[in-house]
């Protein structure tokens, strides 16, 4: 924020119909002189035909005339103001169950919401169904206004009363900052000026209290996250990139990397309107220009090199449905994600939240208003935060690509799921494996997604199989090089040197073979658990033993290397002189010759040396584990 600059508060106001939303909100804009004179005028008049005492405010927030005449909010009505010390911009979201999703719609932006309740009716269930929305949308201030103080009589107990109960409901929300404050909106009581009728609260006005909410820390000013909105080309020796920087901050000369391309620069200048920058921060809107020629279109996102976003086109989401007709599951939908367009499925509905209890409940489809967590697939991968951390890379909304209708808003949830879900069931999967007697498992002293993070890239097991003399130990010595040279954290498992100590009580029958597959496993877990980028080089014969394996590690952490070459290629090559013995038989159940190999059926990657050469074959195994980030650019 430049020196002298005023900051920005969004926030919204919601609450059950005839709260005073509109009120408190036409008083806020009454009070800090943000109307003008024939504006105040038109709602006077409008006032006294209708027969009112008092001049209703509300009628400067209340556009459609059908919310004039029902005396209740439809719409989102987006108003601005702003005091000496702040800038406000406000959103009036609607209180009726029915326009559940005109309100996630209008709060999505909000630093701060504010709750109204009405003093004589206490709680209500839209006031627990609107703490949750909140409390979901990861809103990071609440301000529960108790409204129509006037008709209790400006009592203190019902006041305490109704904090009682919402502070027993907020215990179950994920909202960490929550004021309560006693109003009229209708009489200004607390509102921009203290209230001489309730002496008994010693806390701050409404005005004063959003004039001084600190929002800079609930930005992400870290994760640097720039969607590119345009492609800028005045003339041919300037080429920028326009967008509105989701999160995190930049400086010219800082390294970068483009995705989903991958390719890495630097950041060679930072545009506006105004001129260059030397620093650039979220929300500014910028034009970035990159020291080298790299292709990027708009959708792409601009990246820092050493703080990558999740990758993936299988993803968890909350989603609150917002079209008339209901979810349905072979429709093809369109996910925009910032700046990007991908098809995508829902394949699967994982329960639907009752936002009154609370309670989980199993559902089919989705109807309107109706929230839950679901799983969806995009035709293509997706670069995203989880909502939690990044407000604008973890959110998304759905389109009928029919209709064009906006059909739900969603909310990416934990993108480390399989990482999760895996650390979650250790207890379980050691259970299963067995264990010694009088012996308890011991989770990681340090959590591995702290440790990928320290690293600057993730953890993966690289299983190269194939058989001997395809080439499994030489290719992984060489690509382990490789990675070492790049900074990565490795550890390599060699099946000989495996069977030469801890496995060296082993034989080759397919008993033995098993289980050496198995200690292999369980050696592979631990580094993998520390961080490391571990590459196993085993013929591993039997499908069944690398499944195993694969049951070990997370989803998209287990990387299967089928090295495939020839058994006359091997046997011509014969490094170690094991073919010829095997033909002599000196040694007994020899894969290819008198025991079977079995050829993975689905490998990530299959590396073929009889017709590539080391260095093609390294590039080639480096090139998917930049590309699927398991390691950067």
């Amino acid at each position: 924020m430049y020196s002298g600059e005023k900051s920005l508060l969004r926030f919204t106001t919601t609450g059950s119909v005839d709260d005073g939303k509109s009120t408190l909100i036409g008083r806020l804009l009454y009070e800090t002189k943000s109307i003008y004179e024939d504006q105040y005028a038109a709602i006077e008049k409008t006032s006294r035909r209708k027969g009112f005492q008092e001049v209703e405010l509300a009628y400067l927030l209340d556009g459609l005339a059908a919310e004039r005449e029902q005396g209740i909010t439809i719409d989102v009505a987006y108003r601005y103001f702003e005091t000496q010390k702040r800038k406000f911009i406000i959103t009036d979201t609607p209180g009726h169950v029915q326009y559940t999703r005109n309100m996630v719609t209008g709060a999505s932006k909000a630093d701060c919401a504010v709750i109204l309740v009405d003093a004589r009716n206490g709680i209500l269930t839209q006031s627990k169904r609107h703490g949750f929305i909140i409390s979901l949308l990861q809103i990071p201030h609440l301000i529960v206004a108790i409204n129509k103080m006037d008709l209790v009589d400006y009592s203190e107990d019902v006041f305490n009363r109704i904090v009682e109960e919402y502070e027993d409901y907020s215990q179950k929300l994920d909202i960490h900052d929550i004021v309560y404050i006693p109003v009229s909106a209708l009489k200004g009581d607390n509102v921009s000026v203290k209230s001489e009728r309730m002496l008994w609260y010693d806390g701050t006005t409404l005005l004063h209290y959003l004039e001084n909410i600190h929002v800079t820390s609930d930005r992400n000013l870290v994760d640097f996250r720039f969607p590119v909105q345009y492609v800028i080309r005045p003339h041919l020796d300037f080429r920028g990139f326009a967008g509105k920087i989701a999160s995190g901050t930049i400086t010219p000369g800082e390294e970068v990397v483009i995705l989903p391309s991958g390719k890495s620069t630097t950041i060679k200048s930072i545009t506006t309107y105004d001129g260059e920058l030397q620093e650039a921060f979220s929300p500014q809107s910028v034009v970035v220009s990159l020291k080298d020629e790299i292709d990027v279109s708009r959708g792409d996102m601009i990246v820092r090199k050493k703080n990558l976003p999740q990758i993936g086109n299988s993803l968890e989401a909350t989603i609150c449905w917002m079209d008339e007709k209901p979810l349905n599951m072979t429709t093809p939908y369109i996910m925009k994600h910032t700046t990007n367009y991908v098809k995508a499925h829902i394949t699967k509905i994982v329960y639907k939240i009752d936002v009154d209890t609370l309670h989980r409940k199993p559902a089919d489809t989705f109807l309107l208003n109706e929230i839950g967590r679901i799983e969806i697939k995009t035709s293509a991968p997706v670069f995203f935060d989880p909502y939690k951390l990044n407000r604008a890379t973890g959110s998304f909304i759905l389109i009928d690509p029919l209709t064009n209708n906006t059909v739900a808003s969603g909310m990416i949830r934990d993108v480390t799921r399989h990482i999760e879900d895996y650390a979650q069931k250790q207890d379980e999967n050691v259970a299963q494996r067995g264990k010694s007697p009088h012996t308890i498992w011991r989770g990681m002293n340090i959590d591995l997604a702290e440790r990928e993070e320290r690293n600057g890239h993730k953890a993966a097991v690289l299983w190269f199989t194939g058989l001997s003399g395809s080439g499994k130990s030489t290719i992984a010595g060489a690509l382990e090089k490789r990675l070492f040279d790049l900074n990565c954290r490795t550890a390599m498992l060699d099946g000989d040197n495996m069977r030469h100590g801890l496995c060296s009580d082993l034989s080759f029958s397919p008993e033995d073979r098993k289980e050496n597959i198995r200690r292999a496993g369980e050696v592979a877990k631990v580094f993998f658990e520390h961080g490391n980028v571990v590459l196993c080089t085993f013929i591993s014969p039997f499908k069944r033993d690398r499944e195993f394996v694969r049951s070990l590690f997370p989803e998209g952490r287990f990387i299967e290397i089928h090295i495939d070459c020839d058994i006359e290629e091997c046997r011509r090559r014969d490094p170690n002189g094991l073919y010829k013995k095997a033909a002599s038989g000196v040694i007994k159940n020899f894969t290819g010759l008198s025991s079977p190999y079995e050829s993975p059926d689905n490998p990530e990657l299959i590396v073929n040396t009889k017709n590539s050469s080391l260095q093609e074959s390294v590039d080639k195994l480096e090139a998917y584990l930049k590309a699927h980030f398991i390691i950067a650019r």
